[in-house]
């Protein structure tokens, strides 16, 4: 009998360290959900940990990610100065969150701009404020950690938490709640000190809502809904008189730039000819880092509503944090890897990202091609650039049970005949973008197209075939060539002749040639998205960003939000078709 009081003894421990060990590794790492055109270096910079930590805890990763695939992200040690990130779990709500963590929901709401009642959902990730980000200067006792998963009914005295601001009052908090001042300091019986900025008040409900209780009784209330609280902390949206908006570009060492900022003033003219008031404020900000410094120190810069630039790498990181300190817009024109962008809820980059590029451009294509047989023609000598492009797509393909073969760039127009299939649209994709494997290419399927008419063929490509375009005009007729990108026009679009006109007539010169994008129209498209946006939705231009209709010459919006605390990119990919009628067409896909 005591041998096996021993052996179950034996087996409790061993159940008992299981679970502690089993806890310890669930708080080590959270789990994150790929979304589509995530990759690993986007979700590194979300949660501030290296791409190598991340390949740490999930294995074979970085060879292929996928949407919908779940990974393992390390949390660090918390200290006070960290962000804390909490997944959604099944029976929270925004109120009981604030429980949890002792915060305000409007603190949770400024940390989470992109969390709304509509997305509050279980797996959501959130960011939980730092009390050094929420300005508290006194402890905050925290709550009991044994909150129950579901959320009934709660026995509390409080309908919400509140942290106190610089210039509130005892007057202005309890009318901003709809109660008395002594209801207030009954609920919080430190504010017969006086208010402090940082403290953590509990609103309690309202006298009306419990006049029938005693003050002994326990009254068993039920909390606001996420609705209700979301609804409260929506600030008001503000119509701007004057949009005040700052550049900051190397003008005296990159010509692109004075281009690029001689479009935005024919956005901003063309703006105040419809009645919109616009102060520019434009900077020459050189690679010297004294250069950034000296313009922030500018008492105007902190009341911009939108900013554009920077050029310089090494100035992304003051210029962000800037605008995140004093809630300005940070419109980025030019750069493809913003990792600020993942932690900054202001922030705009315009060029998109590649993981979300191609994402875009395999999802448009097999809308475009669904039933397509697919044929690589493989470069001699590898582009790097592309090699990420084409193992995403033949995963994609792969996925959607598209048929696939692979030929070499020096084939001759019978062997690219034997792999043709009369059932299927038969689609050429060289695996580099460069001009030397399309004149190695283009006259071997000229010369198919030419014997083979009977059957469906198209030549598909890159953004750079733009600069070909001269040399090869012909033979992407002849093919029914496509190339995506996520910018382009044509001297033919009426838009275009239009603004090459007025750029001719304000500065006597043409634009650069061969330059793709066009730097004076992308600097138009740029300013009037941004100012006709501020102008029309004010504050709220980021709940109103599909509203904001306008025709841009050359570059597409379609701007996402990264996650729920950080800033948006664009993800607008155009297809652009040489038809065998000799038609120019750009497909968008919205």
């Amino acid at each position: 009998m005591k041998q096996i009081k021993r052996i179950l003894l034996f087996l409790v421990v061993i159940s008992t360290s299981c679970l502690i060990s089993h806890a310890q590794v669930s708080k080590s790492f959270l789990l994150h959900t790929i979304e589509k055109g995530q990759s690993l270096y986007s979700i590194s910079n979300m949660y501030n940990v290296s791409t190598a930590e991340i390949v740490r805890l999930n294995p074979h990763c970085e060879d292929k990610i996928y949407a919908g695939q779940t990974l393992k992200i390390p949390l660090k040690k918390t200290e006070q100065s960290e962000t804390t990130f909490h997944t959604i779990a099944s029976g929270e709500t925004l109120y009981k969150l604030t429980t949890i963590y002792g915060i305000s929901a409007q603190e949770i709401c400024e940390a989470n701009p992109g969390l709304s009642a509509e997305n509050f959902r279980i797996g959501q990730i959130i960011r939980i404020p730092t009390k050094s980000e929420t300005n508290a200067n006194e402890s905050v006792s925290q709550p009991a950690a044994d909150v129950p998963a579901i959320q009934g009914p709660v026995l509390s005295r409080c309908k919400e938490m509140h942290r106190v601001k610089r210039k509130e009052t005892l007057f202005s908090i309890s009318r901003e709640y709809h109660i008395t001042q002594e209801e207030l300091i009954k609920a919080n019986p430190e504010l017969k000190e006086g208010v402090k900025k940082g403290q953590l008040l509990c609103i309690p409900y309202p006298k009306a809502q419990s006049q029938n209780k005693t003050d002994e009784e326990e009254t068993t209330v039920t909390p606001p809904s996420n609705n209700e609280l979301f609804v409260r902390h929506t600030v008001a949206p503000r119509k701007l008189s004057t949009i005040k908006a700052a550049i900051l570009l190397p003008f005296t060492e990159d010509r692109r730039m004075v281009e690029y900022y001689e479009g935005l003033l024919i956005a901003v003219d063309s703006l105040k000819r419809l009645g919109t008031s616009i102060d520019l404020y434009a900077y020459n900000c050189t690679k010297e880092p004294k250069s950034l410094t000296h313009i922030l120190d500018k008492e105007e810069m902190k009341q911009m509503d939108v900013i554009f630039g920077p050029v310089q790498n090494e100035h992304m990181k003051p210029l962000t944090a800037f605008a995140k300190k004093h809630k300005v817009r940070l419109v980025v024109p030019f750069s493809s890897k913003v990792s600020e962008v993942f932690n900054t809820p202001n922030v705009y980059q315009i060029n998109t990202p590649q993981s979300y590029l191609y994402s875009e451009v395999y999802e448009h294509f097999t809308r475009q091609f669904p039933h397509a047989h697919v044929i690589f023609v493989q470069a001699s000598r590898v582009d790097k650039e592309k090699e990420e492009f084409i193992k995403g797509l033949k995963n994609e393909l792969k996925l959607k049970g598209i048929s696939m073969s692979t030929a070499n760039e020096s084939s001759t127009a019978d062997h690219f005949k034997t792999l043709l299939r009369e059932d299927k649209e038969n689609i050429f994709i060289p695996t580099s973008g460069s001009n030397i494997t399309l004149i190695k290419v283009l006259p071997q399927l000229t010369l198919l197209v030419r014997e083979m008419p009977e059957f469906n063929m198209h030549l598909f490509g890159y953004p750079e075939w733009q600069t070909y375009t001269k040399d090869h005009l012909e033979s992407f007729f002849t093919l029914d060539t496509y190339f995506y990108s996520s910018f382009y026009t044509n001297n033919l679009f009426p838009a275009a002749i239009r603004f090459t006109q007025a750029y001719h007539k304000w500065y006597s010169k043409e634009m650069m040639p061969n330059s793709y994008p066009q730097y004076g129209m992308l600097g138009f498209d740029t300013g009037f998205f941004f100012l006709n946006g501020l102008s029309h939705f004010g504050s709220a231009l980021e709940s109103n960003l599909n509203r904001n209709a306008i025709n841009p010459i050359q570059t597409g919006f379609k701007f996402q939000r990264v996650n729920n605390w950080g800033g948006f990119v664009n993800k607008k990919v155009f297809f652009v078709r040489f038809t065998r009628d000799y038609e120019l067409v750009k497909l968008d896909f919205e």
